[in-house]
C-alpha cells in the first residue's frame, strides 16, 4: 500500500492558512474571555469575515499606499470547513473575544449582517443570516 493509500485530501479552504479547518480549535475562554462560533452556508466556504465592537467601521480601504497610519484593523477570519461528528460544517471561529457586543461584515464591505453579544467564559454560537432577498 501506497503512502497515502485511502486517505481522502480536498482543497484548503483558507489559502492563507491551509491548515484552518483540519482538526479540533483549541479556545481559551474564562474570565471576561469568552470565543464565538458562527455556522454559515456552505456557499460561504472561502469568505472572509471581519469582527469588531459594536459601531466599529467596516470595509477600510486595502494598503496600496505608501504611508503609515493607523486604521483600527478589525480581526478577521475565513469560513472553514469544520469537522464534526458525521461530516462537516461551515463556521467561523473567533476565539478569545473580549465580553462585549460584536458587529460581524464580510471583510471589504461595510455591511454588518450580524450583530452578536459575546459573554466571558463562554461560547456564543450562532448562525449567519440569509442573504437579504430583495422585493
Amino acid at each position: 500500500m501506497s503512502a497515502g493509500a485511502g486517505v481522502e485530501t480536498r482543497v484548503p479552504d483558507s489559502p492563507e492558512n491551509p491548515h484552518a479547518g483540519q482538526g479540533s480549535v483549541l479556545l481559551d475562554i474564562g474570565g471576561d474571555i469568552g470565543a464565538l462560533v458562527v455556522t454559515t452556508p456552505a456557499s460561504m466556504v472561502g469568505v472572509e469575515v471581519e469582527i469588531g465592537p459594536e459601531g466599529a467601521a467596516f470595509g477600510h480601504h486595502d494598503h496600496d499606499h505608501d504611508h503609515s497610519h493607523d486604521h483600527g484593523h478589525l480581526a478577521h477570519v475565513a469560513v472553514v470547513r469544520r469537522p464534526v461528528q458525521g461530516g462537516e460544517v461551515p463556521a467561523l471561529v473567533f476565539g478569545e473575544l473580549s465580553a462585549g457586543r460584536y458587529g460581524l461584515a464580510e471583510k471589504g464591505t461595510s455591511d454588518v449582517r450580524l450583530v452578536v453579544d459575546v459573554r466571558g467564559g463562554e461560547v456564543t454560537s450562532v448562525e449567519w443570516p440569509p442573504e437579504p432577498t430583495e422585493s
